[in-house]
């Protein structure tokens, strides 16, 4: 039931003992990137106007709040995913590798709490931020 047998490969184990999660997690969050993008892209263009009030007006509304927080957290968990295979390939000292992500989750999750508070101050705010 090792790395290299037969069954370690059906189960989807690697070396890591995670196996395939990883990989799938960051094909999700760039096919919900993709959505929530071009949901907001369209959104955007459907508008009256792209002045501060008509923009925070349009994002008070929870049918907007919600997708946008969503995107916020599906980007910066890609962000996160994809950064992280950046570092495991090419830091090879293991403490500044530790370091290194360490400091990618610090990021990671301070940009999307960041980003999500900005967006529930205009929606719990209204218009009248």
């Amino acid at each position: 039931m090792g790395t290299g047998t037969g069954i370690g490969r059906v189960r989807g184990l690697g070396s890591a003992r995670h196996g395939a999660f990883h990989w799938l997690a960051q094909r999700y969050t760039a096919v919900g990137n993709l959505l929530l993008v071009l949901w907001l892209i369209f959104s955007l263009l459907t508008l009256p106007g792209l002045d501060y009030e008509s923009v925070t007006a349009w994002i008070a509304h929870p049918l907007v709040a919600v997708p946008m927080m969503l995107m916020i957290v599906s980007i910066f968990w890609h962000l996160r995913l994809g950064m992280q295979v950046m570092l495991e390939d090419y830091v090879h000292d293991k403490g500044l590798a530790f370091l290194s992500v360490l400091l990618l989750n610090f990021y990671a999750i301070g940009g999307a709490a960041a980003g999500i508070f900005a967006i529930a101050k205009i929606a719990f705010m209204g218009a009248a931020a």
